[in-house]
């Protein structure tokens, strides 16, 4: 079953707000945002989660790659999206043919 509702956010501090927190616990959101260190009461964090945020970190990392993607060239949504799914599709192309 799809639905439009967001589980979970990942994120990393600077996302750090506890307006931010508020709302997304509000929205009954699971947040993933590791603490900054000068938080006065330190939030404790499920790590094997944020562990999850780097790979979402890579893939944007591959996908800046790619010069049309970096400085948005297209200016509609709908030819930016598409390009992006172009460029993951080959990324993902490449993954698998490599394992």
């Amino acid at each position: 079953m799809i639905t439009d509702k967001i589980e979970t956010l990942l994120a990393n501090k600077g996302y750090d707000a506890d307006a931010l927190r508020e709302e997304l616990e509000n929205a009954e959101v699971e947040i993933v945002i590791l603490a900054k260190s000068n938080r006065r009461e330190p939030i404790p964090q499920d790590r094997e989660n944020y562990r999850w945020r780097n790979l979402v970190e890579r893939l944007f990392n591959k996908l800046n790659d790619w010069r049309r993607i970096a400085t948005r060239y297209d200016k509609t949504k709908n030819f930016n999206l598409g390009f992006v799914s172009l460029v993951a599709v080959l990324q993902w192309i490449l993954f698998v043919h490599e394992t």
